[in-house]
């Protein structure tokens, strides 16, 4: 269910906003998700549908996941569509608590599912995004920039 990526720009006059700076896209849940969460593509699944539908069952690697489509907009259960933000700015990802400033470069691996945490020397995914200020409070939410990873 992929979207267009059309060249983003403000034409005179217009006003900013953060959908001028993300993408947007939609796939199918293989398990209930909370917005927030980071999901991962389903390789559970089988042929196409493995990259057609999410699950926050991340946890998969301790160094780090390679197979990170982005954070979820939306609270779904399994098998409804989902919005899944792919690039660019999402509000109130899922953090653990070494998360405490702005600029940390994320990774999700096998601490918790559906959280990112900092990057680790030792993680061989690349990082699936960055921290745009310090989480609240331990194991809470903050602002983030996702990278594109597909």
């Amino acid at each position: 269910m992929a979207t267009s990526t059309l060249i983003q720009f403000l034409a005179e006059g217009e006003e900013a906003a953060t959908s001028h700076r993300r993408q947007i896209e939609t796939f199918l849940a293989s398990a209930a998700i909370t917005a927030g969460d980071w999901v991962q593509f389903d390789t559970a699944a089988t042929g196409a549908d493995r990259v057609l539908k999410v699950t926050n069952d991340t946890n998969l690697f301790a160094t780090g996941n390679p197979l990170i489509a982005g954070v979820a907009l939306d609270t779904v259960a399994s098998g409804e569509q989902i919005r899944v933000v792919v690039a660019g700015y999402a509000e109130g990802a899922n953090v653990a608590a070494a998360v405490n400033a702005a600029g940390i470069a994320l990774v999700v691996d096998n601490t918790s599912a559906g959280r990112a945490v900092a990057i680790a020397a030792a993680d061989t995914a690349p990082a699936c995004g960055v921290s745009l200020e310090a989480a609240a409070n331990p194991g809470d939410t903050c602002d983030v920039w996702v990278f594109k990873q597909f």
